[in-house]
């Protein structure tokens, strides 16, 4: 899977949020949840993937297109999402 991102919206992202989107890769490489995102009409279809990096749960909203991945933006997860992945994913 290749990832790509806007290189102004990362570093926005890591203004923001603290999080690189370098960082994606490993991301999607541990146990994910994804959902799709359609509580608005943006045109494209978007998604919203929990993962684990650096052992804190993250939410990575992002588009597909083929076998690329567009990472939009990472951020920790709140509690709730937490509490979300964590009752989603096999013991």
């Amino acid at each position: 899977m290749d990832f790509e991102w806007d290189d102004t919206k990362r570093k926005s992202n890591i203004k923001k949020h603290g999080i690189d989107f370098i960082n994606a890769p490993t991301i999607f490489d541990g146990y994910t949840l994804t959902i799709e995102d359609d509580r608005y009409d943006y045109g494209e279809k978007r998604f919203i993937t929990f993962g684990i990096l650096e052992g804190r749960v993250v939410v990575v909203v992002h588009t597909e297109n083929g076998d690329s991945i567009r990472i939009i933006s990472i951020r920790r997860a709140t509690k709730y999402e937490e509490k979300t992945y964590f009752s989603q994913i096999p013991d």
